[in-house]
């Protein structure tokens, strides 16, 4: 039974609000069931009733987080732009939600944080890695198979980056003047990168 004063809903979203204002604070190293549950008010039980154990509610939260992500993606590249532009911005929008929610984005790729084989979490992170398909097929003169390979390079990019910033490589990426500098230095990297050959024909 769900907890007094929650739907059954409404307790699912709370304990995945409590999830990722954990990620957000602490990290994944930072999670725990109860945790969750303290942060949602509601009994240590409560979280494995709706999700089993942790791995599935962070595989929940890490689904939801593709999502975002493949959606965020999508709208860069809905820029009235030439393709390499759409390809830069897309750039720059994985980078940007990876600073913004560094947690989460470090959750999603923890494998051994996950659920192994969740079908919805493999469709979801194929979908996220689609949006750059889109553009680079229509960049790239070639196959499928060779504008996927492309896709997997600007995904590669992107996402190295990313995880290099999160480790303050490039700027403090928990200060405004850091994150600043950071997009900055990406943007001179698609720039260096990114208008690729068939692009500059």
């Amino acid at each position: 039974m769900p907890e007094a004063g929650y739907h059954h809903g409404d307790l699912q979203e709370a304990l995945i609000a409590a999830t990722e204002a954990i990620l957000a604070d602490q990290g994944a190293e930072g999670f725990t069931l109860r945790e969750a549950a303290r942060r949602a008010g509601v009994s240590p039980a409560a979280p494995s009733h709706h999700f089993g154990n942790a791995p599935g509610l962070l595989t929940e939260v890490a689904i939801r987080g593709y999502q975002e992500l493949g959606a965020a993606l999508k709208q860069a590249a809905e820029k009235k732009e030439p393709l390499h532009l759409r390809l830069h911005a897309q750039g720059l929008a994985y980078v940007a939600f990876a600073l913004k929610y560094s947690g989460r984005f470090q959750m999603m790729f923890s494998n051994k944080r996950l659920v192994a084989g969740d079908e919805r979490l493999r469709k979801a992170s194929r979908d996220a890695h689609r949006e750059f398909e889109v553009v680079v097929a229509a960049l790239v003169a070639g196959t499928p198979k060779q504008a996927k390979v492309a896709a997997t390079v600007a995904w590669s990019t992107a996402h190295g980056f990313a995880k290099l910033a999160l480790e303050g490589k490039f700027g403090d990426p928990g200060t405004d003047s850091g994150r600043r500098e950071i997009m900055a230095m990406l943007r001179q990297v698609l720039e260096y990168l990114w208008p690729i050959e068939s692009a500059r024909r």
